[in-house]
């Protein structure tokens, strides 16, 4: 049970410094998004998709760890969480203490990520519907018929040429 109780020590440390590496890259990409820059929105979100896949798979060891330690402590996997197993390890006050500054760290930096992504998330929104307002503001004003230009004549206007569509399929 030890040796179970340090690697989940130890994975929980590679989480928590994986998620730290992620903080300036998430942060890096609010500024990509404000400056409206495509080509390094893709490449920064290329890293982060990286060091995602990276937590993903200390994720899966963290939960074969956890599935472990419960069938030894004769617990049902689904059962047993990091508090959980920090109440349970009252007779090991080290490794309840690591465990429990690690819970605090993880928990931190999980919300600061939470709350630059959802910023993040609102931003893009934002732009998609500014792209779309202008989408339909250049469509209505390509289709409206005739000019605005009101003279003594009034109720006769020019039709104008409107051959092309929003987007020109010859080029």
């Amino acid at each position: 049970m030890a040796s179970l109780t340090e690697e989940l020590i130890l994975i929980l440390q590679n989480e928590m410094d994986t998620y730290e590496s992620l903080l300036p890259i998430v942060e890096k990409k609010t500024r990509i998004i404000v400056n409206n820059d495509l080509q390094t929105l893709r490449e920064i979100t290329d890293k982060e998709q990286i060091t995602v896949e990276r937590i993903q798979s200390l994720e899966r060891k963290r939960e074969e760890i956890i599935k472990n330690m419960a069938t030894v402590m004769n617990k049902k996997p689904n059962e047993l969480n990091l508090k959980t197993l920090i109440k349970l390890l009252d007779k090991r006050p080290d490794e309840q203490l690591k465990l429990s500054r690690l819970h605090d760290s993880l928990t931190g930096i999980i919300r600061r990520l939470q709350v630059i992504n959802d910023r993040n998330s609102s931003l893009i929104k934002q732009s998609l519907e500014m792209i779309e307002f202008n989408m339909n503001l250049i469509q209505s004003t390509r289709m409206a018929p005739g000019n605005s230009n009101y003279t003594r004549g009034a109720s006769h206007f020019e039709m104008q040429d409107i051959r092309t569509g929003m987007f020109d399929a010859k080029q």
